[in-house]
């Protein structure tokens, strides 16, 4: 690839963040602690319910497929906005593409997936006899695919059409390769309306239909629950969408917030801290939001610890704590 003087540009420059050598620092260690914690929780959940065989069900099957998905997500942005940090900008044209690719790939799964999950819920709690032989082990895999194909085939084309425009800059004023950030090194005069016009197209499939789904699932779950005649039995049935809830609000609250953030007085330095939020947030969130809420997770942690690790179990007996062997 050549720029408009003839030079050869084997790579792009990240301009990343601006700031003093100690702010680049700072936001280093934070950044690489969360980038930790998230891979640590994440394989924590997935080996939690791999190795727990009263929790192989269609719901943690799909938190399963989801904390995978985030991890891999995070991995593409992470570790190259930490060696932008420390002063490393530069990245090839092949491995922007490449996170450009798993960016939007990752993201229009995960809003599939928990449109996906939202589905589950709804068969749980408005069609609980009919959910054991609708949510079949084998028609999960089959939701699963079919949110990761799609968006893999549709961003996979897009990205391929994107990497093959004339650019005549290669300074790229973001912390990763963000496609609408790459659009704007094309020369004056190329047409990208088709990539505008995609963009929106994509936006309507995998944010605006899946989110739709969603509200759809919970208005009639709603509705089951308000008709359960004990508070118990109704706080008891909700508790089990809480979790999901949360995290459908944090990655569908950021997505539509930058789809609908005005065009005019919006500084870009803005829209890098909202991407970057957006980013680490839902993935680091996820591990402890169905944890923290979910006593089937907590326990078979718990029994996990116990049996793998040999710690002694620590148990409330009469107002004490006792210790006893797992």
């Amino acid at each position: 690839m050549e720029s408009s003087n003839g030079t050869l540009m084997p790579h792009f420059i990240l301009k990343g963040f601006r700031g003093g050598l100690s702010q680049c620092y700072f936001m280093f260690g934070i950044l690489l602690l969360v980038y930790f914690t998230t891979l640590v929780g994440n394989l924590l959940i997935t080996i939690i319910i791999c190795t727990d065989y009263r929790l192989h069900l269609p719901m943690y099957f799909f938190l399963t497929s989801l904390s995978i998905l985030e991890t891999l997500g995070i991995s593409a942005i992470i570790p190259v906005l930490l060696s932008v940090l420390i002063g490393r900008k530069t990245i090839s044209i092949h491995a922007c593409h490449t996170q450009c690719f798993i960016y939007f790939f990752i993201s229009s799964s995960v809003f599939l997936l928990l449109s996906v999950m939202s589905i589950d819920r709804y068969l749980a709690i408005c069609s609980p006899l009919r959910y054991p032989a609708i949510m079949r082990h084998t028609f999960c895999v089959q939701l699963l695919s079919i949110c990761v194909a799609i968006p893999f085939v549709f961003v996979l084309y897009m990205v391929i059409l994107i990497s093959k425009l004339p650019l005549c800059c290669y300074i790229i004023d973001h912390f990763f390769c963000d496609s609408t950030a790459i659009l704007k090194l094309v020369c004056v005069g190329v047409d990208i309306n088709f990539f505008t016009l995609s963009a929106v197209i994509s936006s309507i499939f995998t944010l605006v239909i899946p989110l739709i789904i969603t509200v759809i699932s919970y208005m009639f779950i709603v509705y089951t629950i308000v008709k359960i005649p004990s508070e118990k039995g109704r706080q008891k049935t909700f508790s089990t969408c809480v979790s999901h809830l949360t995290m459908v609000s944090i990655v569908f609250g950021s997505a539509i917030f930058i789809q609908i953030r005005p065009s005019k007085g919006y500084s870009i330095l803005t829209d890098k801290i909202i991407n970057l939020v957006s980013t680490a947030m839902a993935p680091l969130l996820n591990p402890f939001i169905y944890t923290l809420r979910n006593q089937q997770v907590k326990d078979s942690i718990r029994l996990v610890a116990n049996s793998k690790c040999g710690l002694l179990w620590l148990t409330f007996k009469n107002g004490f704590l006792v210790a006893t062997l797992p």
